[in-house]
């Protein structure tokens, strides 16, 4: 079986970007096979408030790279005694 999963990963590892973005929904999809109603709508609510941050300039974006960064920095200060 691990053979067989190996095998699919480097398949999948070939295929455009765009091809294992929508391989990775397709497979989340089968691992969360109920569907939570309430978290769905809690999801849409928090994604449109976001959103609305955005528009209207109440919160700033950062590039992936500085996030990245940030996220790391908060990481090591955190597991330091």
């Amino acid at each position: 079986m691990k053979n067989r999963a190996e095998q699919v990963i480097i398949q999948a590892l070939r295929l455009p970007r765009s091809a294992r973005a929508a391989l990775v929904v397709r497979l989340l999809e089968t691992l969360d096979a109920e569907v939570n109603e309430g978290s769905e709508q809690a999801w849409d609510k928090e994604i449109g408030k976001r959103l609305e941050e955005i528009d209207s300039g109440r919160v700033k974006l950062v590039p992936r790279s500085e996030a990245r960064r940030r996220i790391l920095r908060h990481r090591s200060a955190a597991s330091k005694p």
